[in-house]
């Protein structure tokens, strides 16, 4: 075991991340030697690395759509590295974090786990610790955009309804009876059930319970 680019080279496993939805590593880091590092470490895997020598660097850069994460180090010339994954939070960047330095204590790994950080890695570290890590971060996020996904093609379904089938959907969804709900908008019991066939074979709902469990999601939110 020899110490490499800052952190203690290990035995790297093959690992095939070779997909059309090949995973990003965005790295940001001021050291080049590390940024070089971790790039070849992530080559050896499969994965694709993006660095960036500076906060700025990575905020002015434009964001694949892609499969990923960050791998960030506490001190960079520009900003802290937990302000800046506060600065993420704030922006909608919701690639998860990988947080490393040299210089770490107990507070500041905890203040970036609560923050949503997947680990923290005080240097030097195995090559297979970081593997480790960004591989679970890359993870939670195909899994995140998975959900995504299935969120917005419920909103796309639910555009489909008229705004009569909306209103009967997202009344029906809050327990309501059908002549409740006939009662609520003015209308005969019979097309309130008409309204609301058509708006579960419109969301693609098997049950009342898959149609309530869609309301949740595409109900209009509170200002």
């Amino acid at each position: 075991m020899v110490e490499w680019g800052g952190f203690e080279r290990m035995g790297t496993p093959a690992m095939p991340c070779e997909t059309e939805d090949r995973a990003v590593v965005h790295v940001v880091d001021d050291d080049a030697s590390m940024r070089g590092a971790l790039e070849d470490l992530f080559d050896t895997v499969g994965l694709e690395t993006q660095t960036y020598g500076a906060a700025r660097d990575f905020l002015a850069a434009p964001l694949p759509n892609r499969p990923g994460c960050i791998v960030i180090d506490i001190r960079l010339p520009d900003m802290n590295g937990l302000e800046f994954q506060e600065h993420l939070t704030r922006t909608g960047v919701r690639l998860p974090v990988v947080m490393i330095t040299g210089y770490g204590d107990i507070s500041m790994s905890v203040r970036a786990m609560k923050r949503g950080a997947v680990d923290f890695l005080p240097k030097p570290f195995r090559d297979q610790d970081m593997l480790d890590a960004v591989i679970a971060a890359i993870e939670r996020d195909r899994e995140r955009r998975i959900v995504d996904d299935d969120v917005l093609q419920m909103q796309q379904r639910f555009g489909t309804l008229s705004p009569r089938e909306q209103q009967v959907m997202l009344l029906v969804a809050t327990g309501k009876m059908n002549k409740q709900v006939a009662g609520d908008l003015g209308i005969s019991e019979i097309t309130v059930k008409i309204h609301r066939g058509v708006a579960m074979r419109k969301m693609n709902a098997r049950t009342l319970a898959d149609l309530v469990r869609m309301a949740e999601v595409v109900k209009p939110k509170p200002p």
